[in-house]
């Protein structure tokens, strides 16, 4: 097969202990799935069904790297969360099976151009310029699950420049992995390379050129992010 130019490269993540990398086919998030955080934005953190939105596979940004802070935001957030990687496909996945789809987990940022949000917010529009933007989603490296691995509590944390801002459990998460995996591969037919952001817990802020972030989830490698000066 020949192209016009040639392809883009293979968004991937490092997985730890391997050679190999993982490729990644899409990245989905969910919103608001900590209570704590929920409150914080304004909304009502009733166990509602979980609403998801996306970013772009090669928004990906590997552990230790330096970003520059994004264009057309004065506003720019950390969000830390929990990433699930999807090793299996499948749709209609029951939840008593999910935890079979699950390749392995790692530590995420969905970074957030948060004046941009607000400004879709308030005119009922995607949230995709907010979300959806170049180099949106630091990652660190993947730890292989072993089988029938449970990430159900643990410490989720984000310091910036050494400042504690973000802190919470693994158990707040109002949608657990597998509810999360389940009710996804209802409205897409998940495929092994698929990342999800499970949320963020409260503590969310502004980030400015300059500033180092440090976020970690027990268990797993601490992401590490630096925003150009």
């Amino acid at each position: 097969m020949s192209y016009v130019f040639p392809p883009a490269e293979l968004p991937c993540v490092e997985v730890q202990g391997r050679k190999e990398r993982f490729p990644v086919h899409r990245i989905y998030c969910v919103g608001r799935n900590y209570a704590a955080h929920a409150r914080e934005m304004g909304n009502n953190p009733e166990r509602e069904p979980p609403f998801f939105f996306g970013k772009p596979a090669d928004a990906i940004v590997p552990n230790h790297a330096t970003i520059p802070y994004p264009t057309q935001t004065a506003n720019l957030h950390h969000e830390i969360e929990l990433v699930v990687a999807i090793g299996k496909g499948g749709s209609n996945i029951p939840v008593a099976q999910a935890l079979e789809h699950v390749f392995g987990y790692a530590v995420g940022n969905d970074l957030t151009r948060r004046d941009l949000q607000s400004q879709a917010k308030d005119l009922g529009r995607p949230w995709d310029t907010a979300k959806g933007f170049d180099r949106a989603a630091p990652i660190g490296a993947i730890l292989p699950a072993t089988a029938g691995t449970r990430l159900e509590r643990g410490r989720i944390w984000l310091k910036v420049n050494g400042e504690l801002r973000q802190q919470g459990d693994l158990a707040d998460l109002i949608w657990s992995i597998p509810e999360i995996i389940a009710e996804l591969s209802t409205l897409f037919e998940l495929a092994p390379g698929d990342l999800i952001y499970t949320g963020t817990p409260a503590g969310v802020g502004p980030l400015k050129p300059g500033d180092r972030i440090e976020g970690g989830v027990d268990g797993l490698e601490t992401l590490i992010t630096v925003i150009a000066s």
